[in-house]
């Protein structure tokens, strides 16, 4: 005898999936619905892990996915070469930090600032300021003492091996480096022996002298050069050679690093200068550095402006003219230059 039907409202309710006949996808919904494979995974890491690798996969395709029709559209043009790396770029800009912000001063720190800045009192009258000038100007003098010992004339002093190398050209760098060194600080004895050096020694080596970098050259030896005439004053107060001396000397080296300017295609100066042959000729690749090559005008326009010749600042300020029309990069140059 076969059993009675259900007649209350649970039987009624009851649903056995194993005979009633259902599509796949409500069998699967019902199963996830009815069991605890929510909350399990959840408290699982490794689920946890897929969960946070499914979003991220989500937010992914959403940044860099550009509709399949634009896609096809665009097949062999320049804007299709660029879709992957434009997706990646908007990728990095979500993730990019914000720029990162230099220290500012407080107006009550720069108040505070501007008053000691402009202060009566003048910093160097401390018996501290006097001790530390002291400590510095024996500096000076004991590294000039070893030059002087084991290798007056070149243009280093190899401290280890004690002798000297010739890394600048050959035009005596140490001495022109220190020479204005030297009178600032009012050590006489050194700023006649300096002087005196280049009197005799400088000028035969600008003549016969070979390979030099325009840019080492011109801060060291014609920087050096302007400021020891600079110093020396119309007076004749510094000991040492008569101050035309120094005018002489620069002017002759500018002669010779001018042909950098004058030689190259371009507004670019070649890199490179061959004093006794007066030529130039550009780095082994061709590049000449940013930096150096507009920060050379300095002393090319103080010499015109000595000299009364204009040839040392037009050419120099070439570079500059030049620089300010090429394209930038949120207002920056390149490290190199042709």
């Amino acid at each position: 005898m076969s059993n009675s039907l259900p007649y209350s409202m649970k039987d009624v309710d009851y649903d056995n999936a194993k005979f009633r006949q259902r599509s796949l996808i409500k069998v699967i919904a019902q199963n996830i619905l009815n069991s605890n494979v929510k909350r399990e995974c959840t408290k699982c890491s490794t689920g946890r892990f897929l969960v946070l690798l499914m979003i991220f996969g989500v937010a992914y395709i959403m940044l860099t996915h550009t509709p399949s029709a634009g896609i096809t559209k665009n097949i062999g043009t320049e804007e299709g070469k660029n879709f992957f790396t434009d997706g990646k770029g908007r990728f990095k800009k979500l993730w990019r930090k914000p720029p990162r912000l230099p220290p500012r001063l407080t107006p009550d720190e720069i108040i505070v600032m501007n008053e000691t800045l402009h202060s009566s009192e003048k910093i160097d009258s401390g018996p501290d300021w006097k001790d530390k000038q002291e400590k510095v100007k024996a500096a000076f003098i004991h590294a000039w003492s070893g030059y002087r010992h084991s290798a007056m004339g070149y243009d280093e002093l190899m401290p280890l091996s004690n002798r000297g190398v010739d890394g600048l050209g050959g035009l005596g760098a140490t001495i022109v480096d220190a020479l204005d060194t030297a009178m600032i600080m009012g050590i006489d004895e050194i700023a006649l022996e300096a002087g005196s050096w280049v009197e005799k020694h400088l000028p035969e080596r600008i003549n016969e002298r070979g390979q030099v970098n325009l840019f080492e050259t011109t801060i060291r030896i014609l920087g050096g050069l302007l400021s020891a005439y600079h110093l020396s004053g119309k007076n004749g107060s510094m000991k040492g050679p008569e101050r035309g001396v120094y005018l002489e000397n620069a002017k002759n080296l500018a002669d010779r690093l001018v042909i950098a300017f004058t030689a190259s295609p371009s507004d670019i100066p070649f890199s490179d200068v061959v004093l006794r042959d007066r030529s130039a000729h550009p780095a082994p690749d061709g590049l000449s550095s940013t930096a150096e090559v507009s920060t050379l005008q300095l002393e090319f326009n103080y010499l015109s402006a000595l000299s009364g010749d204009p040839k040392y600042s037009v050419e120099s300020m070439k570079v500059l003219e030049h620089i300010k029309t090429l394209p930038k990069v949120k207002g920056l140059v390149p490290i190199y230059i042709k």
